[in-house]
């Protein structure tokens, strides 16, 4: 196993600089192209973690996704949920720490996807969300908004953000709740993976007309919360037949 995580970085390293220095050298693309190409590091990423690491995936309800765009809420357990986004949905701008911008090479190329990159010690950090939320969503991209804030280990209650649900109450878009079980095999603080599938719902859409932010944000929260012990239950249960 510790073999197969080496391989693991042993490859993403190269491949993270080699497509942060691309999307430097191509940063005159228009957005769209630019978009395409700093993204195959995604595609990369989650085939790097099947090979190696024998990290595996399964959608449940993929037809539930809306072909208009909105704002999707999702828990946050790992890194992998993060990455696998720019997979499961065409294209989409993260609400993430300004901080994450500053990483050399990763912070740089993700920089080049302009994602909303907010400083939660700024008293106006949910007016600037707005703004720039209501901008991406105008331009027919996703807002991907994981409400947690951090990643919270399985198992684990934190409470949500209503800075998501203020942005669907502000601009009217539908929210799409995702519901997954990456941190049991992709644990926060560990470097090492462990191989399994890990399964992720897609959730019904919620209608935000007329729903205050509070009524959303818990609306999203039950569901995600109720799927995550479901999901967490049927890998424990599977992994008790196997033994």
């Amino acid at each position: 196993m510790i073999f197969r995580n080496f391989l693991f970085y042993l490859g993403l390293i190269p491949a993270t600089i080699f497509f942060a220095i691309l999307g430097t050298i191509f940063c005159f693309l228009p957005f769209k192209q630019r978009y395409y190409l700093i993204t195959r590091w995604s595609y990369f990423f989650i085939f790097w973690a099947k090979t190696t690491c024998g990290l595996r995936y399964t959608v449940q309800n993929p037809e539930k996704i809306p072909t208009e765009n909105g704002i999707v809420f999702c828990n946050h357990q790992s890194m992998w949920e993060t990455i696998f986004m720019q997979v499961l949905l065409p294209s989409q701008a993260w609400v993430l720490k300004k901080e994450l911008l500053k990483i050399p090479f990763f912070g740089w190329g993700l920089a080049l996807l302009r994602p909303i990159a907010i400083d939660r010690k700024d008293f106006n950090s949910v007016k600037a969300l707005i703004q720039q939320g209501t901008h991406i969503l105008q331009e027919k991209r996703w807002v991907i908004i994981f409400p947690e804030g951090t990643r919270v280990a399985p198992n684990v209650i934190h409470r949500y953000s209503r800075s998501g649900a203020a942005l669907a109450e502000a601009t009217g878009f539908p929210v799409l709740p995702i519901a997954h079980n990456a941190g049991l095999f992709w644990p926060r603080g560990f470097w090492i993976k462990q191989s399994g599938t890990i399964h992720i719902a897609i959730g019904p859409t919620i209608d935000t007309h007329q729903k205050t932010a509070t009524e959303i944000n818990t609306l999203a929260e039950t569901w995600i919360r109720q799927t995550v012990a479901e999901l967490n239950h049927t890998q424990e249960f599977n992994h008790a037949i196997k033994q």
